[in-house]
């Protein structure tokens, strides 16, 4: 099992990154909490990792902190859920936003993440609840905590922006009818991570 990488942040396309280590890139999956984090390409990074051993491949997912690890790896072990699934709810909710819909049954709130329907959230609810009860305030990651690093996008705006709505699971059109919404309200957004995190959370509260 891999369980940290450290190394230099090669390329990241959300949400695909590409980490270097001595010469070696190791190509990561990361949910957009963890995008937030990351510094510019060319620049030192530490991320946790979980390794997904299948008979086709080895999928290698990474992680700013070890709360979100620790959530994608008791997400996944709910029936239905997968690592995609997984990363598009680390995705789209903060993790202490995550235990709160939990904690109050709101199927509602899970239904609005993609590929998340009533049974599935269902299921989410009764198996994450008693695991949840085992935390703490101090595993819970604040949503003022995430912090949006500067650094130029290499793809115009919405492109990329859409791109990584779509590898989260939205339909491409759904995609980018999200991406216009935010930028018609928001047109000095100047930076795609901004761009996909507003569009997530104008979804979950739509």
């Amino acid at each position: 099992m891999i369980g940290r990488i450290r190394g230099i942040l090669a390329e990241k396309q959300a949400p695909d990154i590409l980490v270097d280590v001595q010469g070696i890139c190791y190509e990561l999956q990361v949910p957009m909490s963890t995008i937030y984090q990351l510094p510019a390409p060319g620049e030192g990074v530490v991320l946790h990792t979980h390794l997904v051993v299948r008979e086709d491949a080895h999928l290698l997912f990474g992680f700013y902190s070890l709360q979100e690890r620790q959530m994608f790896r008791s997400l996944i072990k709910v029936s239905g859920v997968g690592p995609k699934m997984a990363l598009a709810i680390l995705s789209g909710m903060a993790v202490d936003e995550f235990v709160r819909t939990i904690r109050i049954n709101d199927i509602a709130g899970l239904t609005r993440m993609p590929g998340v329907g009533r049974k599935t959230a269902e299921r989410l609810i009764v198996e994450m609840k008693d695991r949840l009860a085992e935390w703490g305030g101090d595993m819970v990651l604040s949503d003022e905590a995430v912090s949006v690093p500067a650094g130029a996008s290499a793809q115009p705006l919405s492109q990329e922006a859409e791109t990584a709505l779509i590898a989260l699971g939205y339909k491409p059109a759904e995609a980018t009818r999200m991406i216009a919404q935010v930028l018609k309200a928001n047109p000095e957004l100047t930076r795609s991570e901004e761009l996909i995190r507003q569009a997530l959370r104008s979804k979950a509260s739509s």
